[in-house]
């Protein structure tokens, strides 16, 4: 069985498809950690995210690998452990910027569909379902007010003791609400088959008791 979880920045994805993954002991993957690491290669690389032709010079050399540990899931790029530094808010941009960019999207979507053809997976980003995973027998569309996000990724920015201005952090989602929803390839999108969840106002065990049900109804998953 596949699950597509998509949605905008903040939504709460990640924490959520990986607690419904573990719930049917399903693979859990992160797409926008993938992104994220190819982002940190640019930033790191010296390039200009939004050129083709420079990340194309480097998308060829990039090696993630995604492991499950006894302190959770981690991302190594080229063999080094980024899980943290993927999160900064500078590399959340870079992601974003190079998402866009077909090379990109192309080489990182043929990974995600061999690991979905494998095992019953659950697979979260921002066009899993209209792009990526259309076959999912279960899409979800994850969302949330932009304060209600912006408020969330403030608090999980402060918690790992990063420096964090809410305003700053507001700015940057809807930046990234833009700059996702308007690109032209694969933009986020609900797709039409999708269930819309608002998060706004629920906590994540009842987002979570949500998804199930509907996995359950889906495929008569036992839980």
């Amino acid at each position: 069985m596949k699950i597509a979880i998509d949605g905008p920045a903040g939504a709460g994805k990640s924490t959520i498809s990986k607690a419904v993954a573990g719930e049917l002991n399903y693979l859990y993957i992160d797409t926008g950690a993938m992104y994220r690491s190819v982002g940190l290669a640019a930033v790191e690389a010296g390039i200009n995210t939004r050129s083709e032709t420079e990340l194309a010079g480097i998308i060829g050399d990039i090696l993630i690998d995604i492991k499950n540990t006894e302190d959770g899931q981690k991302y190594y790029l080229n063999g080094r452990d980024v899980t943290q530094k993927i999160r900064e808010p500078q590399i959340s941009m870079a992601a974003s910027d190079v998402a866009v960019i077909p090379a990109v999207r192309l080489k990182l979507v043929e990974l995600q569909r061999k690991l979905a053809e494998k095992t019953d997976v659950v697979m979260d980003g921002r066009d899993i379902g209209t792009y990526v995973l259309r076959d999912a027998e279960l899409k979800i569309f994850l969302t949330a007010s932009v304060d209600e996000r912006a408020r969330r990724r403030y608090n999980e920015l402060r918690q790992k003791n990063s420096e964090a201005d809410l305003d700053a952090v507001r700015a940057e989602m809807i930046k990234r609400d833009k700059n996702d929803s308007e690109r032209e390839f694969a933009p986020l999108r609900q797709a039409e088959d999708a269930v819309l969840v608002d998060t706004t106002n629920m906590d994540i065990g009842e987002v979570i008791d949500k998804i199930l049900q509907l996995a359950k109804e889906k495929k008569n998953v036992t839980l």
